[in-house]
């Protein structure tokens, strides 16, 4: 009988392209064109052209329905060995994250030696549909049978039928943009304009302080001549900031700007995971150990819940079932899809009612804030949806591994549909 017993899953690495503001340098290039290029930045990297890989899995939020195959096809055009299989997953935001932690699944099990996690998403190349209307008539006139009934189908359509659609990103269910929930739960927690600016300053200079240092270096290769991601205000400040009118929420009180949520952006990110022992083989070094992974929703719908809260109930789950506080950790990588987001999860895990009342336990407490998004985050990078998790999980892992072995970092990815994925990454 085979040892079941769980073995380790190392991160070994990552590569991305910079991430840019919709329709900028990236307006014309599709998913599979960033994707393949994050790829190939990979492989080149780590010396793995022309090598068989045991499987590629990611996704992307926005697709063309050519796209039915994208990390398939992307591996086809990429310097890999064609015989690595490969598939796509989507959860909103958190695709790339639960891709690595589907992949580090998968070799903690023996399944596989070796494996690549990642997303790409373009706010750019939207797949444009014709109206609901139009699609419908022009279906049934192609299923028409004889030249007469298609001639007779055609003639159904009607001026008021024309009509394009595009991609939005309000919640189905309510009608209300991501930001536009968002700016309901800020308020809810009484989240200040303030200290909505300060960590989107911070987050700036943090990312642009890790340029300076080269962090990036062997993080991201270039793509169609950008080395740089676009968002990056090196010069921001609290007197910039003020200056922003709000775009979500309604009101004298309401807070969220332009500068303290993340844009629309353009991007892709792998991760590169493995065995130790095919890490060996391949003379590639752990940076980190996967060590963990939760996801979780909320009823946004019909309960209280705001949408972007499933972390805070992902993560004292993940927490409880390792044994850890939120205090044992060196870094947190809390996404930041809107500064408030990051606010109010920090100030939910603190609230000794809302612990009680949700969580059925103690309140988590506070985090040292200079362990948080040391290196700047998607306020700065910017937040390309499939494509956060795997910059975040590279990222993180190399801070683990200079921070050495033992060390622990926390991922926090909130995600459209009230969901959140969560994970654990400790030292090697």
């Amino acid at each position: 009988m085979a040892n079941n017993q769980p073995r380790r899953a190392a991160v070994l690495g990552g590569n991305r392209i910079p991430f840019m503001r919709q329709f900028g340098p990236y307006a014309e290039a599709s998913n599979q064109d960033m994707f393949t290029a994050a790829l190939d930045g990979l492989i080149a990297r780590y010396n793995l052209g022309g090598k068989h890989i045991d499987e590629v899995a990611g996704g992307a939020v926005i697709k063309h329905s050519r796209d039915y195959n994208l990390i398939r096809e992307s591996v086809l055009g990429s310097a890999l060995a064609p015989t690595t299989s490969a598939y796509d997953l989507q959860q909103a935001c958190g695709t790339g994250l639960e891709a690595a932690l589907l992949v580090s699944n998968k070799i903690k099990l023996g399944q596989i030696e070796s494996g690549i996690a990642g997303g790409v998403d373009t706010a750019s190349d939207a797949p444009i549909t014709v109206s609901e209307k139009l699609r419908t008539k022009l279906l049934r006139a192609n299923r028409a049978k004889g030249a007469v009934n298609q001639l007779k189908a055609i003639a159904a359509i009607r001026p008021t039928d024309l009509g394009i659609a595009f991609p939005g990103n309000a919640e189905p269910r309510t009608g209300l943009s991501m930001g536009d929930h968002m700016a309901i739960t800020a308020k809810k927690w009484g989240i200040s304009r303030e200290a909505q600016d300060e960590l989107t300053v911070k987050s700036h200079q943090n990312m642009a302080r890790a340029y300076d240092e080269g962090f990036h270096d062997d993080l991201m290769t270039s793509f169609m001549g950008q080395s740089r991601d676009q968002n990056l205000r090196a010069d921001s400040s609290m007197e910039k900031l003020a200056k922003l009118k709000p775009v979500f929420g309604k009101g004298d009180d309401a807070t969220m700007t332009a500068g303290n949520s993340t844009p629309l952006s353009d991007g892709a990110s792998t991760v590169l995971l493995g065995s130790e022992e095919w890490a060996a083989e391949q003379g590639l070094t752990p940076l980190a150990w996967f060590v963990d992974g939760q996801s979780a929703a909320v009823d946004y719908v019909h309960g209280a819940e705001g949408l972007l809260m499933a972390p805070a109930y992902a993560i004292p789950r993940m927490l409880e079932r390792n044994g850890l506080t939120l205090q044992d950790f060196d870094y947190y990588e809390i996404h930041e899809a809107f500064a408030s987001t990051v606010l109010s999860t920090l100030k939910a895990w603190e609230d000794e009612s809302w612990c009680r009342e949700k969580l059925g336990r103690d309140a988590l407490g506070s985090i040292d804030r200079d362990k948080l998004n040391v290196n700047g985050s998607s306020l700065a990078a910017g937040h390309p949806f499939a494509a956060t998790g795997g910059r975040i999980t590279a990222a993180l892992a190399k801070m683990l591994h200079a921070k050495g072995p033992g060390s622990r970092g926390l991922i926090s990815i909130c995600a459209a549909g009230g969901q959140g994925v969560v994970a654990i990454l400790e030292g090697a």
